[in-house]
């Protein structure tokens, strides 16, 4: 399973992160490198400390990386294609998406209460919490973490980078 992606998308509080949390780990527990790029639309995520020299550094506009024994950060002040950000990322076996709910991957929406319509169009599965849906597209618990794993293994779209 050598670059694969796919995507999760879902409105607010469906349990977006947690579900990709477990997918993740599953892939991660088989001994799959897993990448997981999640969107900010509203570009509130933080991700450095104020006062701290990588801070500094941001703030005035460059880009940084601090490298360090067990991890390499890199803060970059533009927006990259997901090409771009698939070059980067190097050798991995599966990129899972949260959010960019147009991009052109294979994508399961999650939804609880009701369903948007909305994401439907661009989704090939869904995962609710017992909704019935309108439109003809496989239907998973919620709660099915090997069932969605399963639709991932068969679904991921093979990526170049």
């Amino acid at each position: 399973m050598k670059k694969m992606a796919v995507a999760f998308s879902g409105p607010s509080n469906t349990g977006k992160t947690t579900l990709i949390v477990k997918v993740a780990k599953y892939f991660l527990d088989k001994g799959l490198k897993v990448v997981v790029l999640k969107h900010d639309p509203a570009d509130k995520a933080k991700f450095d400390v104020e006062g701290k020299d990588s801070y500094k550094f941001s703030e005035i506009g460059a880009d940084v990386v601090v490298s360090s024994p067990t991890r390499t950060t890199y803060f970059n002040k533009q927006n990259k294609s997901i090409d771009e950000i698939i070059a980067m990322l190097g050798d991995f076996d599966l990129l899972i998406v949260e959010g960019l709910k147009t991009l052109p991957l294979p994508r399961m929406s999650l939804f609880r209460g009701k369903i948007d319509d909305s994401y439907l169009k661009y989704s090939k599965a869904i995962a609710t919490d017992g909704l019935e849906c309108s439109v003809d597209i496989p239907n998973y618990d919620i709660n099915d973490v090997e069932g969605i794993c399963n639709w991932v293994i068969k679904n991921a779209k093979n990526i170049k980078g």
